[in-house]
């Protein structure tokens, strides 16, 4: 579950800046520097994806290769929501690569360090690439919220116990 939460903060972190910086005039001396932190963290989160979806499909073998799920509407309700929340935390990304790669070769860096390429460079494509990365990340947005609002029960819970915690750490001081 820790991965889950690291992962949300980062693609709030994500949605967070790239809302920021899109809106913000291009002399502004800020910008550059935040448009490369938000590239970082983009990769960083591509790179812990990869990792949860090789674990999750270990952990699913695993699973039902010993018992099959039930099939019932709410098992394929929860595993398609799940799957295009993948899908989008995917795409959304790749989308932004495709985008940098498009507007300027070699721009991407995991904090300083170059990446390659995933895309070549074709000033004809920026457009398409800013409208994906735009409305995927926007979709993606609704499908998190989805999420949110299938998990009630449990962020309530969470929540209850965060506040138990504060609570016991301020009573203790």
């Amino acid at each position: 579950m820790s991965v889950h939460w690291l992962m949300a903060a980062g693609y709030l972190i994500l949605f967070m800046t790239g809302s920021f910086m899109a809106r913000l005039p291009r002399e502004f001396f800020i910008r550059s520097p935040l448009y490369d932190f938000h590239k970082s963290i983009g990769a960083l989160v591509m790179a812990i994806l990869t990792w949860r979806i090789i674990v999750l499909l270990q952990v699913w073998w695993k699973k039902y290769t010993k018992r099959l799920p039930k099939l019932s509407r709410k098992w394929w309700q929860k595993a398609s929501l799940h799957a295009l929340l993948y899908v989008f935390m995917w795409a959304v990304p790749v989308s932004g690569f495709f985008f940098s790669n498009s507007f300027k070769s070699n721009n991407v860096k995991l904090f300083g360090i170059v990446l390659p390429d995933l895309f070549p460079q074709n000033e004809a494509l920026v457009d398409l690439g800013r409208n994906l990365h735009f409305w995927l990340a926007y979709t993606f947005l609704v499908f998190i919220i989805l999420h949110t609002l299938d998990q009630r029960k449990v962020l309530r819970a969470n929540w209850k116990r965060f506040l138990g915690f504060v609570k016991a750490k301020f009573a203790a001081s």
